[in-house]
């Protein structure tokens, strides 16, 4: 076991590849590497992995489609508070792309066709923003858009003359976006595409030709994601319903010289890529192998942490992984099966996993990934795994840490609970108003059904999770006192009222929406649902892994949180990392993973977590 789990923290992984648009065919790939995440370029026209020298890889970390330069914010603590820089491939000194503003969060970060210019969808105290930038001169940087209300992900049309923003300008306060397309000579919204207050409308990519200035977007207007084509000048709209597939169908990417559009809908946690002709309205269903071609990420600079894309000639390039088969690339002309481009990283064996589907009290369904060792007669207990965001979803991926508890002899299974995205919209904001209620009713029904299949495990059950589902663990452990035997909580929040004080701007504004108020106004939803009001009731053993510069889950919290179950009695311990929200890097991958276990078979001879050494 020892040395499977020393050799499978000695394997680096892509976690990101991002094709890059542009007649170059490039895609960035970013590793999970020993000491960090390290930044490669894959170039398409030979098949190559080039290593990049750059020190300070970020999930959202990207290139110009010249391949000139590197474009990042400026953030070696991992803050998320900067300026976003242009570094270039040829050596030299950065780039401030926006010298003239303070410090801000990123939320979406695009560029024009011929890489000279940079897209910038930012938020700072004053609001957010939308700043066209010129690399080589950003003293001629201009505001082309602002607005007091969240604003995302801002994209450029092929001739640089109109910006595409998601808003809820057009209802306030409420976290369902249009699309407000901005002229960028004048800085005027000259079009909104709304399906009304209950319906999201997102966009998702320009044609690429210049003088085409057509959208592709997704609309929610039947309660599950729909892709449409629509002209902001003329007003036509194309809507594609596809009513034989019931759940969400993404749209992924658009080829607009073809009219072919690469969508993937989901079922139960499954993918299943599709082919839409605009011409024809033909959609035809593509053979391709099971697993995840994209994992979506709703909430950052980029709303695809990895995603299948068309290169400029039409050619599909499938981004595939499993849980066990790290992310690598397939290659598809026309709608032959698709052929591997990119290899998959070597790993140790990996464990594969199957989806269930668990009904919760209410009725809900819930999504549940489960691995299981092999030698079943070996099993030491049960790691119940609970994803960030909530706002995100655990997909069909590689996963160093999951499986190196596979191998120590641990079932791994990772619930999609309430709010997870691709399960349409209802399913996606179930819990506004009732932040943590109905979740942990997800969490209980996954475990009866978990425990009914594993009697044994019953009493050697552990929870864990990230961010919001570090929140979860230890909003679990004290609703569910008798179920875990310990909880292992990274970068959680712990006490809404003391974290939100401390977050990013960008932060705050979307948990005013999940809260249903500013705490300012009315603190009773932040304190209903901060893990910090029920340290009373809390049995098992907590471990608090926290960032020093993170601004999503702020340390002061952590640290109220830490005294307060000790002042109870509670076995906590609290570890500190310099980082932020997003720590990277194998090592200290393995090093949370030995500390984890350790508590673990500590928990299980009745031993102490705050007694241990450091």
């Amino acid at each position: 076991m020892h040395d499977i789990q020393t050799s499978r923290f000695h394997a680096p992984y892509p976690i990101v590849i991002r094709g890059i648009k542009g007649d170059l065919d490039l895609a960035v790939v970013i590793m999970q590497d020993h000491t960090g995440l390290s930044l490669s370029l894959w170039h398409g026209h030979n098949q190559q992995l080039t290593p990049v020298d750059y020190a300070h890889v970020s999930f959202a970390t990207t290139i110009t489609p010249d391949g000139k330069f590197i474009l990042d914010l400026d953030d070696p603590t991992g803050s998320e508070l900067g300026h976003l820089h242009a570094f270039p491939f040829a050596g030299g000194p950065a780039i401030d792309l926006t010298p003239l503003q303070g410090a801000y969060t990123i939320r979406g970060i695009d560029t024009s066709l011929d890489g000279k210019s940079v897209l910038i969808t930012g938020v700072d105290d004053s609001g957010f923003f939308v700043i066209l930038t010129p690399i080589h001169d950003p003293s001629q940087a201009r505001t082309v858009f602002t607005s007091a209300n969240e604003s995302w992900s801002g994209i450029l049309s092929a001739d640089n003359t109109l910006v595409a923003v998601e808003t809820t300008d057009h209802n306030p306060g409420i976290r369902r976006f249009a699309t407000s397309v901005v002229d960028v000579a004048t800085s005027t919204v000259i079009a909104v595409l709304s399906d009304g207050p209950l319906a999201p409308v997102r966009p998702v990519r320009f044609a690429q030709t210049a003088g085409d200035m057509r959208l592709l977007a997704y609309t929610e207007a039947s309660g599950f994601a729909r892709p449409l084509i629509w002209d902001p000048r003329s007003g036509d709209r194309i809507d594609i319903p596809l009513p034989a597939l019931h759940g969400d169908v993404m749209p992924l990417d658009w080829h607009s010289a073809s009219g072919l559009i690469l969508l993937v809908h989901v079922a139960e946690g499954i993918h299943q890529l599709y082919e839409h002709d605009v011409a024809t309205g033909i959609t035809h269903k593509l053979v391709h192998p099971t697993g995840a071609y994209f994992e979506p990420d709703v909430g950052a600079e980029a709303p695809m942490i990895w995603s299948s894309y068309y290169t400029h000639t039409g050619t599909k390039r499938l981004t595939h992984s499993s849980w066990n088969v790290p992310l690598h690339l397939r290659e598809s002309v026309h709608r032959e099966p698709p052929q591997i481009v990119m290899a998959p990283h070597p790993v140790p064996s990996a464990t594969p996993f199957t989806s269930h589907q668990i009904t919760s009290r209410d009725g809900t369904n819930v999504q549940l990934w489960v691995g299981v060792p092999t030698d079943r007669d070996a099993i030491r207990g049960i790691i119940f795994d609970v994803h960030g965001g909530p706002n995100l979803v655990t997909v069909d991926r590689y996963d160093a840490l999951a499986q190196s508890w596979i191998d120590a002899g641990w079932v791994f299974a990772s619930l999609n609970y309430r709010g997870s995205v691709t399960n349409g919209r209802a399913f996606r904001e179930k819990y506004w108003r009732n932040v943590g209620v109905g979740e942990i009713d997800d969490i209980q029904a996954a475990i009866d059904w978990l425990t009914l299949r594993h009697p044994a495990q019953k009493e050697t059950m552990f929870i864990t999770g990230a961010s919001y589902g570090g929140f979860l663990t230890l909003l679990a452990l004290a609703k569910l006192p008798d179920r875990f035997r310990g909880g292992f909580a990274h970068v959680a929040l712990c006490d809404w009222v003391v974290a939100y004080q401390q977050m990013n701007p960008a932060i705050q504004v979307a948990w005013r929406c999940f809260m249903g108020s500013d705490p300012a106004n009315d603190i009773t939803p932040w304190q209903k649902a901060s893990p910090i009001t029920y340290v009373a009731t809390v049995r098992a053993p907590v471990w608090l892994n926290q960032g020093l510069y993170d601004s999503r889950t702020p340390p002061l919290q952590a640290s109220h949180y830490a005294e307060a179950l000790k002042a109870q009695g509670g076995d906590v311990r609290l570890d500190w990392f310099a980082g932020g929200h997003m720590p990277g890097g194998l090592a200290g991958m393995h090093n949370d993973f030995q500390k984890m276990h350790t508590l673990a078979i500590r928990a299980l001879h009745g031993q102490r977590w705050d007694e241990m050494e450091p």
